[in-house]
């Protein structure tokens, strides 16, 4: 895949919760016989349905590989105990996943072509930068350690199961990426397995992550994990994304993806957006050359993959670019000094800023430094 991905742009497969609503599926379909006398209501555990309807699911997979799809995802979102303890299955974990992979690779198998799995890891419900309570910032309703081993066990799945990449997607909480990508290389050392790794973030319109980083300093903070890609989902349609895009293209050293919304939604929450004006939308991407991997998030169909993938084949994939190294990631925003963004500096030299837009560098200004206690020093206590 890593090589492909140099000679063309590669096309990821669209929503599968909007797929899995259009069979209007009941509480005993959810339940199956695995979880006949399960004490909690399961209707809304897509997850859970790779065990109690697998047939629906791989049908799903099998229209999205007919529609133009390289990249198929696992049925496995919310598939770690943080989030499936709301049903109460945390225990099912790791078999859910397994067999989403196993699922998910027999109906790449059937294809005469190459395709690829790729192992979905969302962000769970819950944040580690984030307080759940406006009364106590302070207070965090999981810790590092709990979400490390719940995505451990997660990962161990699907690794296990086969997938071809790990999707670390609708990144919210760059902590929660970094406890991920920490989970991920611990998951391949236990399986003795080496998969590559997808990451994707998601943003709110002001163009940063909800836990409040632009897009350079969340670069920042993940750069020392070596994916084989990084990208956007969510949050935007195609159109909105656009932009953003752009940004992360011009500093990225590895492959871009994007895998944008079917719009925006109505309100009654439904996305109007029809394959055909979506892929106009993904045009001026590709027209940009700014993305290696595209796809499509909330509210997409098979008939959108395959208006996405019928204009994927007539650009040329984005040159994957080396950059210049960095290390600093402790500030909210960060930028690198492009040719397309002159800041402060020279010859691609970083420049922090700090919330009121003061430079916070070893070479900041003579009246920032002697205005903090930590004047004269390289770098903060």
């Amino acid at each position: 895949m890593k090589e492909i991905i140099k000679e063309r742009i590669l096309v990821l497969d669209g929503a599968l919760g909007t797929m899995i609503q259009r069979y209007n599926l009941k509480e005993d379909d959810f339940r199956g016989e695995e979880f006949k006398n399960h004490p909690v209501k399961l209707t809304g555990n897509n997850d859970i349905l790779v065990l109690t309807c697998p047939d629906l699911i791989a049908d799903i997979h099998r229209q999205y590989l007919e529609a133009g799809a390289d990249i198929i995802e696992t049925d496995t979102f919310n598939a770690n105990a943080i989030s499936l303890s709301d049903y109460g299955v945390e225990s099912d974990v790791y078999e859910i996943n397994v067999e989403a992979a196993r699922l998910a690779k027999r109906v790449v198998d059937e294809c005469n072509s190459a395709k690829w799995v790729a192992g979905s890891v969302g962000p769970t419900n819950k944040s580690l930068s984030m307080s759940p309570s406006v009364e106590n910032p302070a207070e965090r309703n999981m810790s590092w350690d709990q979400l490390v081993e719940a995505y451990i066990t997660q990962m161990r799945g699907l690794i296990d199961g086969g997938v071809d990449v790990l999707l670390i997607e609708t990144v919210f909480d760059t902590l929660n990426a970094k406890a991920a990508l920490w989970a991920a290389d611990e998951a391949m050392r236990m399986c003795g397995r080496v998969v590559p790794v997808m990451l994707s973030a998601t943003l709110t319109e002001s163009g940063r992550t909800l836990s409040g980083q632009t897009i350079e300093a969340f670069l920042a903070s993940v750069r020392h994990s070596n994916v084989m890609s990084i990208g956007l989902n969510c949050g935007f349609g195609a159109e909105g994304m656009t932009s953003w895009l752009e940004r992360l293209s011009s500093i990225a050293g590895c492959a871009v993806s994007a895998y944008p919304n079917a719009g925006l939604p109505n309100e009654m929450g439904e996305y109007d957006e029809t394959p055909d004006t979506m892929s106009q939308h993904v045009r001026v991407m590709l027209e940009k050359g700014v993305v290696n991997i595209i796809g499509g998030c909330c509210g997409t169909t098979p008939d959108h993959i395959k208006a996405i993938a019928d204009v994927a084949k007539q650009y040329a994939p984005r040159e994957i670019i080396e950059t210049k190294d960095y290390t600093k990631s402790d500030t909210v925003s960060y930028k690198l000094k492009t040719p397309g963004n002159l800041l402060y500096g020279r010859n691609y030299e970083a420049v922090y800023q700090n919330n009121n837009g003061e430079d916070t560098s070893a070479a900041a200004s003579a009246r920032f430094r002697a205005s903090r206690p930590w004047s004269g020093r390289t770098s903060r206590p």
